[in-house]
């Protein structure tokens, strides 16, 4: 079943540096179960931006009906199946409203704060929490991090995570990797690999460098995959 919420702010999105939405009346949209889409009138969208899919792409979904897949054109440029509307759904609330693929804009905005990854759940929360309990990390049988300074981030429906000071961290083991992630809530985490004697073990670790305002508690600190490391919480 489809679950639908008015998405009570002002939503904007951006080609470049044209605007390509503009609406005060933005649609949440759970198409799965983890995090809404935001669904915006038609009417809130640059006019003649969008055309029929050049490829013929179509799009069917069992809840939201076939789709009409549209290209983006904006700024001289084609974004092809950027977008596609549900105007014969049998959920009423979608008719007339488009739903854009999150990457095929440059920018999206709530208000006036930039919006990384996809829209943020409204019933979603992310609390930090410092403490002073005392925290053991080990792999292969080697502390790699000890600390009586740990900081918890709880966040909805995931699992609690243990971010540590690098001065606690043995930093020496880890190697930088290129991975990255992104998150709505956090913004873009970096990798570690972890090399002990007995192996590597690749992206264990990572850290938020500059987290998003809402998780500015975590900047720089350190989290270990609880999975695959020995993490005791005394």
């Amino acid at each position: 079943m489809i679950r639908t919420q008015p998405a009570d702010r002002r939503v904007r999105g951006y080609v470049g540096g044209e605007l390509v939405v503009d609406t005060v009346d933005p649609l949440y949209v759970w198409e799965g179960p983890h995090y809404p889409q935001w669904y915006v009138p038609a009417a809130d969208v640059i006019d003649g931006a969008l055309r029929p899919s050049a490829a013929g792409t179509t799009r069917r979904s069992p809840s939201r009906g076939d789709a009409t897949v549209l290209d983006l054109v904006v700024g001289g440029r084609t974004i092809p199946d950027a977008a596609w509307t549900h105007d014969d759904s049998p959920i009423e609330e979608l008719r007339g409203r488009v739903r854009f693929e999150w990457s095929a804009l440059d920018a999206w905005f709530e208000e006036d704060e930039e919006v990384f990854v996809h829209p943020r759940d409204p019933a979603t929360r992310i609390q930090i929490l410092p403490s002073s309990r005392h925290v053991v990390v080990r792999v292969d049988g080697i502390v790699v991090a000890d600390t009586v300074q740990p900081t918890f981030l709880y966040e909805t429906h995931l699992p609690r995570r243990t971010y540590i000071p690098k001065v606690d961290v043995r930093m020496d083991l880890l190697r930088p990797t290129d991975a990255s992630t992104g998150c709505p809530y956090k913004g873009f985490a970096r990798y570690w690999t972890l090399v002990t004697p007995s192996g590597e073990h690749a992206d264990i670790a990572w850290s938020y460098p500059t987290p998003l305002r809402e998780s500015a508690a975590i900047a720089g600190l350190v989290a270990f995959y609880d999975d695959r490391v020995e993490l005791d919480v005394l």
